[in-house]
């Protein structure tokens, strides 16, 4: 069963290495690893585990958490797929048919961004009954939500961390269970695949 950990770690020459072995030696096996956000001398990586049989996630965040500077952010299983999926891979999808660019968007979020749900929303009177647009198969099926301007990180509830970026009149919105929150870094990518998005549907 696939694993993803989000690791905050020294942008230092070595520090990857470090973080790798000590996974290695705890039995998880990378398969990808992707730089998330760079802020204040730290990286944020997110790495793609395949745990030895037996092994429990318990065993790798323990592991790291031994390395000087090095703080594991949230470990949960994986299922969106088996590989981090670039932003470009996204794009290409989006203009094989610019007609469908803002449904197929909807449908590659989860993978793109590690998260459980995404959908489109056209706001509803003062933020309450939202009408959706398109959504994927997890997303809740009501929403009470406003028009925001830029990229924003919403409430949530117990269950899952939410965010919300403008998509002309509509709200596109994502939602991870139990986290990680939204980095900066993952709102401004949010955002500018949602201009792309428009750009490519209007062509």
């Amino acid at each position: 069963m696939p694993y993803l950990m989000r690791v905050e770690l020294p942008d230092v020459p070595g520090s990857l290495g470090r973080v790798a072995t000590a996974i290695g030696e705890a039995g998880g096996d990378i398969d990808a690893i992707e730089i998330v956000e760079k802020r204040d001398g730290f990286a944020v990586d997110d790495v793609l585990l395949e745990m030895a049989h037996g092994t429990m996630p318990d065993s790798v965040v323990s592991a790291c958490g031994t390395l000087d500077g090095v703080s594991v952010l949230w470990i949960n299983r994986y299922a969106a797929g088996g590989n981090l999926f670039l932003d470009l891979e996204v794009v290409e999808a989006l203009t094989e048919d610019p007609s469908t660019a803002p449904d197929r968007l909807v449908e590659m979020l989860p993978v793109a961004f590690r998260v459980d749900w995404a959908a489109r929303v056209t706001p509803g009177v003062d933020g309450v009954g939202a009408r959706v647009v398109h959504a994927t198969d997890a997303a809740p099926s009501a929403y009470d939500v406003e028009q925001v301007a830029t990229p924003t990180r919403l409430p949530g509830d117990e269950v899952y961390v939410e965010c919300a970026a403008p998509f002309g009149d509509d709200l596109v919105l994502m939602g991870r269970r139990g986290g990680p929150e939204f980095l900066d870094s993952e709102l401004a990518r949010f955002g500018h695949l949602l201009g792309l998005a428009m750009t490519i549907s209007r062509a």
